[in-house]
């Protein structure tokens, strides 16, 4: 091996006739707090050498502490999970002056070989030059912390110190396969992606029951993630690889300086188990500090740039693409920044990519096109705690650039401290600004419609919230008559806030298009709505429309957006709305809640996995005029930028925001269901059979004699899957072949090693998705939202949310059956969450016959919100035309004599079009439905001022 030592930014000619050399740039960051790049330059003895060019100008002032390193890669990688006994192809280089890397050179050595490097400029030139950039942690601008909330209102700093980890996979015992003729041929794989962007894996043992590995695994770790290590233990098979079991073990089971040898049972009755052993050191890495606010970690980003440029005089000449990677592993499973050089399409290229970072990997053309004055540029976004070092490389096999000189300037620097999202649990500042001005409203209000002498002071009003169902066409018509019954009462301006799922978002997100709609009639808004519901819908097929949705879909798509058929759906909407494109976006509602002359409109979807029921897991998102975000993470953006693409809390593409009718189809979006979810709604029983299909997790957690006991902690659990056919059978059967992909704006960010004790994590339940955190959102790459009913058929978490306090909940249940399901679903949420919720008591006789109007309120707990539930029933209104009015004439009786659910209804979910009877009688019983129960609603609103007021 032929090594010499070089001063940063100097040109070096490297040829490579043979295919046979590799070259390499490596970015490590070191444990001091400096980001230092490194040149290194791996060749075959066999080539001749010519002397060595003096260093450029631009680059005299360059520290000669960046320095050049050459030999091979021995050891463990600390922070990417390589097994130590990995053969180097690759130099790794400490950073100390003076030190040789392990199985390098040292500079004497590197003297004597420097009159060997005379034949370099006859083959090739690479140039690289790097600058060097601090990259200290951070200041981020905010208070100390004093305390460790664990759901702070407002995002806080706090410094946590760095570990070493190693992981030592010895050996497993009983093992049984899956093959009929032969042993088991098992191979671990470790997947720790809060320290490694991607798994690794030991060598497979072939044929044998009680595999030995003694293998060590080497990770940086920081303390204030949640650290879950999976440990998956393979059959090899000829055609792929059969997962036998998967073990997920909390690392904050482990304590510093304590080494800990830990014996995984995988299967009691047969005595099957796997060991490993822990230790984990505190590192000399610094601590660094950390943005949290109890539930996400935010990290400082690294942002890797760079240039490349190449020389079109060139000869042409093909190129191979290596596919080699360490040790044979795929080159995606290595830590550092690829380099590869082919011939695509008739140019040249070089793609580069780094594991773990945001952008993909990214082809650049080596010979400029004639037209092109400016260099190929590259960034990469990249968690430094993910990826230690960086590497550019030129792979074995690669036939390297005779004859051409290409330069590649690179340049990392760290990101600053602020955030282009908001973390926090607080209300953001235009719904706070909003609620100040909407008190003096309701204040004004509640004197009128209560009758007092005087209006209460506008900070002891009570908060109320309408709620509005899905349910489609008949969700929206329906809420427009309860609108506008509480306008005919007075009470409209007694509401705070306006929320809905699915139909009733359709009702909201149209009347706001009017900044002033609950300060006039409703009349107008009604007539509208009733002539588009009852016009034909076949133009939405025609020539003229398809063009147009063709159009705008190509439009979305060429924006970056992944087009799905939910985004059709969103054009079909506006059509069936509005017949006519509508440029409308949400953060235009802002208008409308600048002054509160309208309840604060908040729209409901939820967050969902492909193959994983609604009712099971779903992260409920809210979209407001001033910002979309989770709740449950407290991870909020400007509504603005909600398509706009984010990585580790900052933006790193700034992408237009779509117009409204797109989230319409998501907030609407019904249809994206699984097979098993269509037969639980449709025939009230899910697919039964697909229970012997799933795998099962169980309990194998004895670290209690570890340390005391940790409620943080979550215990050890293992997976054991079906099988392949079993996993397909699931696939098909649970899978969303319609859900949308949406940018996802927690990527990037970890959860906080304490996250489980937050209120909307139900962690305890061990099974639950909340306790598997390597598979959360902030660790996907983009949102599956969809309609809310698939959770909950009415938006009830988004209004118990703490922060906004609310007192009266009117609900308005559009559904045809089940009258009080959503109420029982939210009363097992809250009780999931330790959420106050009054409790849900009826009858029998009114699951049968249910009444128009329910009130449930908890006496002994006045932080229980009081609920005002409406049902969609014909109960009085059929034989009364106003309360207390009676109808008269067959027209008035014919008029309310009618059947709302039932086999023959016109108004099912699939059902777009009403005649305009039927949308007139819909309107008018969900308007007599509120008045007919005026004297239950205002005592509802005393009850809740008193309680109000009673509070302080």
């Amino acid at each position: 091996m032929i090594t010499r030592q070089l001063s940063l930014g100097t040109r070096m000619l490297v040829p490579d006739p043979l295919g046979e050399g590799v070259n390499c740039l490596l970015l490590r960051k070191l444990g001091s707090s400096h980001f230092r790049p490194h040149l290194q330059i791996q060749q075959s003895s066999s080539t001749r050498h010519t002397p060595v060019p003096p260093v450029r100008p631009e680059l005299q002032g360059v520290q000669p502490e960046s320095r050049v390193a050459l030999g091979s890669r021995q050891g463990s990688l600390l922070g990417t999970g390589l097994p130590s006994h990995a053969p180097g192809a690759l130099a790794r280089v400490a950073g100390g002056q003076g030190a040789a890397p392990p199985g390098g050179s040292t500079a004497a050595e590197e003297r004597e070989e420097g009159s060997s490097l005379e034949a370099l400029a006859a083959q090739a030139a690479v140039s690289l030059v790097a600058y060097q950039t601090s990259t200290n942690w951070v200041t981020l601008g905010l208070p100390p912390r004093t305390c460790s909330p664990v759901s702070c209102l407002l995002a806080l700093r706090e410094t946590h110190p760095y570990y070493d980890l190693q992981v030592k996979v010895l050996r497993a015992r009983n093992i049984r396969g899956t093959d009929l003729l032969s042993k088991a041929d098992c191979y671990v794989q470790l997947w720790l992606p809060t320290a490694s962007p991607s798994p690794t894996q030991t060598r497979t043992v072939a044929n044998c029951s009680d595999p030995e590995w003694n293998e060590v695994f080497h990770y940086q770790i920081h303390g204030a993630v949640k650290n879950v290590l999976e440990l998956t233990l393979y059959d090899k098979d000829v055609l792929g690889s059969d997962q036998l079991s998967l073990l997920l073990f909390d690392l904050r089971s482990l304590r510093p300086g304590q080494p800990h040898r830990h014996t995984f049972l995988l299967d009691r009755q047969d005595s099957q188990e796997l060991q490993v052993e822990f230790v984990l050191e505190k590192s000399q890495v610094p601590a660094s500090e950390v943005i949290t606010n109890g539930v996400l970690v935010v990290q400082p980003c690294l942002r890797i740039q760079g240039t490349l440029g190449g020389d079109e005089r060139a000869p042409h000449r093909d190129y191979v693409k290596a596919d080699q990677g360490w040790n044979g592993l795929p080159s995606e499973g290595v830590d550092f920044l690829s380099l590869e050089v082919f011939k695509h399409r008739g140019y040249r290229q070089i793609q580069l990519a780094v594991p773990g970072a945001y952008e993909k990997p990214q082809l650049l053309p080596l010979k400029y096109p004639v037209e092109q004055s400016l260099p190929s540029t590259f960034t990469f976004h990249v968690n430094p705690v993910l990826s230690s070092s960086l590497d550019i490389e030129l792979w074995e096999k690669l036939m390297v650039l005779q004859g051409q000189e290409v330069t590649l300037s690179v340049k990392a620097e760290m990101s600053s401290g602020d955030l282009d999202l908001r973390l926090g649990f607080d209300l953001c500042d235009g719904e706070q600004e909003f609620l100040d001005k909407r008190k003096q409203v309701v204040s004004k209000a509640l004197q009128k419609v209560l009758g007092l002498s005087e209006a209460p002071d506008s900070g002891q009003v009570p908060v109320v919230a309408v709620l509005g169902s899905g349910g489609g066409t008949r969700a929206m018509s329906s809420l427009y008559g309860s609108l506008a019954g509480l306008q005919e009462l007075g009470f409209l301006d007694t509401v705070t806030y306006l929320s809905g799922v699915s139909g009733s978002t359709w009702c909201i997100s149209t009347i706001y298009k009017n900044p002033t709609w609950s300060q006039v009639a409703l009349q107008g808004p009604m007539e509208c709505a009733q002539a588009r519901v009852c016009s034909s819908k076949m133009g939405a097929l025609s020539k003229e429309q398809l063009q147009y949705y063709a159009q705008e879909l190509g439009v979305r798509e060429s924006s970056g957006h992944s087009v799905s058929l939910i985004d059709l759906w969103g054009l079909l909407i506006e059509y069936f709305l509005y017949q006519e494109e509508n440029a409308a976006k949400l953060s235009d509602q802002q208008e409308a809640v600048s002054q509160g002359q309208n309840p604060y409109p908040i729209y409901a979807s939820v967050n969902v996995r492909t193959n994983i029921s609604g009712e099971d897991f779903a992260e409920w998102c809210e979209f407001t005029p001033y910002e979309v975000g989770f709740p449950k993470y407290g991870a909020y953006v400007p509504t603005e930028l909600f398509s706009s693409e984010f990585f580790m809390g900052r933006l790193l593409k700034l992408r237009p925001e779509p117009r409204i009718c797109y989230l319409q189809g998501v907030w609407g979006s019904a249809f994206a269901a699984s097979l098993d979810e269509i037969f639980l709604k449709t025939a009230g029983l899910s697919l039964g059979f697909l229970d012997s299909h799933r795998g099962s997790v169980d309990i194998t957690d004895d670290c209690q004699k570890l340390q005391q006991p940790d409620p943080a902690r979550l215990r050890t659990r293992l997976f054991t899957p079906q099988g392949p056919f079993s996993q397909a059978v699931l696939d098909i059967c649970t899978s969303r072949f319609t859900s949308a992909e949406t940018f996802n704006f927690t990527r990037g960010l970890c959860l906080h090693k304490d996250y489980v004790a937050g209120r909307e994590f139900v962690a305890w339940k061990d099974t639950h998705p909340d306790a598997f955190p390597n598979e959360l959102t902030p660790m996907k790459d983009c949102l599956y939202l969809v309609d809310g009913g698939f959770a909950i058929n009415s938006p009830f978490p988004l209004a118990l949310l703490p922060q906004r306090a609310v007192d009266l909940i009117l609900s308005f249940d559009y559904s045809l059956d089940a009258p009080f399901e959503v109420l029982q679903m939210t009363e097992k949420y809250c009780r999931d969450r330790g959420i106050p919720f009054p409790k849900i008591e009826v009858c029998p006789g009114d699951l049968e016959e249910p009444r128009e109007c329910y009130l449930f309120a908890e006496a002994e707990d006045p932080r229980s919100p009081i609920v005002l539930h409406f049902p969609l029933v014909n109960h009085t209104f059929r034989t009364h035309l106003a309360p207390v009015v009676e109808r008269q004439t067959a027209e008035e009786k014919a008029f309310g004599d009618f059947v709302i659910s039932g086999p023959d209804t016109p108004y099912g979910m699939m059902n777009f079009t009403y005649k305009p009877e039927e949308f007139d009688r819909l309107v008018a019983l969900s308007r007599y439905n509120v008045l007919n129960n005026a004297e239950t609603l205002r005592g509802a609103l005393c009850l809740a001022l008193d309680r109000r007021q009673a509070g302080g």
